[in-house]
């Protein structure tokens, strides 16, 4: 029965490709490393798989926090391989050192130094993908070290990070993987300008395949979620639609199983009910002509929406082209979506079209 004994890093090879030491019971231990081809198969004993050897003895000991070993480790290594292990290993095993230590900010200080002395050096990717890490952590929440006491936010600098990594490795996986998860960070944090920014990057450097039709639908999605209600500027609101109907027409097969259609006619009633608003406003502030102005513009732009009935009514009062129809959703409280996407109402600003504002209440009064 084989069992792991201990694991390493096959930097010579693949930088992040394990190598994992196995025995069984008291039988001589064996030290596999992972192939390009996906395959395990054991060190030898020839100089590469010992070069394997040393470098993973290195990295176990800084891990480990065993600076005085680490340092004899290392030692070894560049007195066996002297033409191997040069100046850029010794660069990236500090940077290491301090990443084992806990101090990321400056351990990813030491990872860019290295990467830009060294950009062709077999520990270059290992570099991004330790950067990779940090910034993932600190997207998450982990707080960064400031004069070795004080404990402060490192999501700024965990944003900085990814953009580098993206920056650096160009259309690699990594710069797409960093990409995404920026792009997701400022998602959850409600940041969706700064969402929608990323996403078009992304858009820009895979335009095509699976990422492509992702970064399109995300691109709509973000600007649709900018929108904060019609107190606010619409203008994210023409352009999520743009982008809602560039999906529909290139992805057909999947726009239905995002609700595309019933997204673009969400954007159509803020818009309408923008416009709206900006009519009570002039009422409100004693400027009929202007409030008459912007009623009539949402009844002939938009006369199938909740706001285009709201305007026939402010423009004619009983009698008027709709009011009767306002009079029936305004005392029955109806919805115009059905209960899947009636959260949207309130997450994109219709909450108070529909009740609690000082609109619904004055027409549930001419209702009545």
């Amino acid at each position: 029965m084989m069992v792991v004994v201990w694991a390493v890093a096959a930097w010579a090879q693949d930088p992040n490709a394990p190598a994992v030491s196995v025995g069984a019971a008291a039988a001589e231990a064996q030290t596999l490393h992972l192939q390009r081809d996906g395959t395990w198969a054991p060190l030898g004993s020839d100089a590469h798989s010992r070069f394997l050897t040393r470098v993973a003895h290195v990295k176990q000991a800084i891990v480990a926090g065993q600076v005085t070993e680490a340092q004899e480790a290392l030692a070894a290594l560049k007195e066996e391989f002297p033409g191997v292990a040069g100046p850029d290993l010794d660069a990236f095993m500090a940077a290491e050192t301090l990443y084992a230590q806990g101090r990321w900010v400056e351990a990813v200080r030491a990872y860019d130094a290295f990467m830009d002395a060294w950009p062709d050096s077999r520990f270059f990717e290992s570099a991004l993908e330790r950067e990779f890490s940090i910034a993932t952590a600190f997207l998450g929440g982990e707080k960064r070290r400031v004069l070795k006491v004080l404990k402060l936010s490192g999501y700024e600098e965990g944003a900085k990070i990814m953009q580098r990594i993206a920056d650096r490795a160009g259309d690699a996986p990594i710069a797409q993987r960093a990409l995404v998860t920026l792009a997701r960070s400022y998602e959850k944090r409600g940041e969706y300008l700064d969402a929608y920014e990323t996403w078009a990057d992304i858009s820009n450097r895979w335009p095509t395949g699976p990422m492509g039709q992702t970064a399109l639908l995300e691109m709509a999605q973000s600007l649709h979620s900018a929108y904060k209600g019609p107190l606010y500027d619409p203008t994210s609101l023409a352009s999520a639609r743009t982008y809602y109907k560039n999906y529909a027409l290139r992805y057909p097969q999947d726009a239905e199983r995002h609700e595309i259609g019933e997204k673009i006619d969400l954007i159509v009633e803020q818009q309408a009910y923008k416009e709206y608003m900006t009519g009570v406003y002039y009422d409100r502030t004693d400027h009929p002509d202007a409030a008459q102005h912007y009623y009539k513009l949402v009844w002939e732009t938009w006369p199938d929406t909740n706001a285009g009935r709201m305007a026939a009514a402010r423009l004619g009062g009983p009698g008027a082209p709709g009011y009767a129809a306002l009079k029936e959703q305004v005392t029955l409280r109806r919805r115009v979506f059905d209960a899947t996407t009636a959260f949207l109402d309130a997450w994109f600003g219709l909450a108070q079209f529909f009740g609690g504002s000082g609109e619904t209440s004055e027409m549930d009064a001419e209702a009545r």
